[in-house]
C-alpha cells in the first residue's frame, strides 16, 4: 500500500508538471518584478511568501484544468501522449477534486492579503479556467494566456502598495508581449499535430511569418519595459539587463529559423533566463 500510495503521488506531481518547473519560473518572475516594483525595493516578507507559495500552486492549477480540457486530445500528440490524464493513470475525478484543492488553498492565501488583492484574484481564477478551452475557438490562446500569467502582476502591486498605478499595466502589457511569444515558440513544437487535430494556436495563425511576428512581440516587450524603467526611474544596470535580455531573443530567432521541433523547444526553455535577467536589473536598480 505504501509503494502504490507514493506512485499515486508521483501521479499528481506529473498532472501539475512540479517535477518541469518551467511553467513555475514563467509565471515566478513577472511576478517578482511587480512586487519589488511595487514596494520600491524589498517587498513585505508576507507579500514574499503569498506570492511564492501562489505562484505554485496556480501554475499548478492551470496545469491540471489544462490536462483536463485536453484530455481527448493529448494522446494524440507526440509531446502530451503520456500525461497521466491522457493515458488513464488519473482519472476525471481525480483531475477536478485536486484542482478545487489546489484553487482552494490559493484563495486562503489571498485571504491574507488586502481587499483589492481578493477582488482581483476572482479574474485570475476565470482567467486560469478559461484558458485551455481557447484554444478549441480562437487562435489567439496564447494572448489568454498571456493575461493570466501576467495577471499577477496587478495582483502583486495591489497587495503591496493598495493601489494600481499606470505603471502596473504597462508592466502587464510588456509581459503580454513577452508570453505571447514564448508560448508561440511553444505552440511551434506541436503545431503539425495540432493542425491535424483542430487545436487553434497563433503558431498556426501565423504560419511562415511565426518567427517574423514573434520578434515583434519580443521588440515590443523590450519597448514597454524601457518605457517602465523611465516611468519609475529605474538605473542603468536595469536598461543592461534589457540589452541582455535582447540579444537572447536574438538567440531564440536562430534557435527557431529552421522551425525545428527540438530547437523550437530550447528557445521556449531559454525564456525562464529572460525572465531572470530582467529582474535583476529591476533588483540592482532599486
Amino acid at each position: 500500500m505504501k509503494t502504490l500510495d507514493m506512485f499515486r503521488i508521483k501521479e499528481f506531481i506529473s498532472l501539475a508538471r512540479l517535477d518541469r518547473p518551467i511553467g513555475i519560473c514563467l509565471l515566478f518572475w513577472p511576478t517578482m518584478w511587480a512586487l519589488w516594483l511595487a514596494a520600491d525595493g524589498m517587498p513585505t516578507h508576507h507579500n514574499l511568501l503569498v506570492f511564492t507559495l501562489g505562484v505554485i500552486l496556480m501554475r499548478s492549477a492551470g496545469c491540471v484544468i489544462n490536462d483536463y480540457a485536453d484530455r481527448n486530445f493529448d494522446g494524440h500528440v507526440k509531446r502530451t501522449v503520456t500525461r497521466p490524464l491522457a493515458d488513464g493513470r488519473l482519472t476525471e475525478e481525480e483531475a477536478l477534486l485536486f484542482f478545487v484543492v489546489l484553487i482552494a488553498l490559493s484563495f486562503l492565501l489571498v485571504l491574507t492579503t488586502n481587499t483589492l488583492t481578493i477582488v482581483l484574484s476572482v479574474s485570475a481564477l476565470f482567467l486560469a479556467s478559461f484558458y485551455p478551452f481557447a484554444k478549441r475557438y480562437t487562435h489567439f490562446p496564447q494572448v489568454v494566456l498571456g493575461a493570466a500569467f501576467g495577471w499577477s502582476i496587478p495582483m502583486a502591486f495591489a497587495a503591496e502598495s493598495g493601489s494600481l498605478v499606470p505603471e502596473t499595466w504597462l508592466l502587464f502589457i510588456a509581459n503580454l508581449f513577452w508570453t505571447v511569444a514564448y508560448d508561440t515558440q511553444y505552440a511551434m513544437v506541436d503545431r503539425d499535430d495540432d493542425i491535424k487535430i483542430g487545436i487553434k494556436s497563433t503558431a498556426i495563425l501565423f504560419g511562415d511569418l511565426d518567427n517574423l511576428i514573434i520578434g515583434g512581440l519580443q521588440l515590443l516587450a523590450i519597448i514597454t519595459l524601457i518605457a517602465v524603467g523611465i516611468k519609475m526611474e529605474l538605473g542603468a544596470l536595469f536598461y543592461a539587463a534589457l540589452a541582455f535580455a535582447s540579444m537572447l531573443f536574438v538567440y531564440q530567432q536562430f534557435l527557431t529559423h529552421d522551425r525545428d521541433r527540438d530547437r523550437c523547444f530550447k528557445a521556449f526553455l531559454s525564456n525562464h533566463w529572460v525572465g531572470a535577467i530582467v529582474f535583476a536589473g529591476i533588483f540592482l536598480s532599486r
